[in-house]
């Protein structure tokens, strides 16, 4: 690759960055009900595959 085109496509990333750096940031907000649901059917998968005598930790 020529040098001068290296600093063209590095000069535009560096103004993409910039860019996206100046954004505000989005709000935070709680996950949509389609990943809760999901990741409560982890859990409910888990608890049918282990075993009662081995108790479940989950770090949230």
């Amino acid at each position: 690759m020529h040098a001068d085109i290296h600093l063209q496509l590095h000069h535009l990333n560096a103004v993409q960055l910039h860019r996206a750096a100046e954004a505000p940031a989005p709000a935070v907000t709680a996950p949509p009900l389609r990943v809760q649901l999901g990741w409560r059917l982890v859990e409910l998968g888990l608890r049918l595959a282990t075993p009662a005598d081995r108790p479940i930790a989950f770090a949230a």
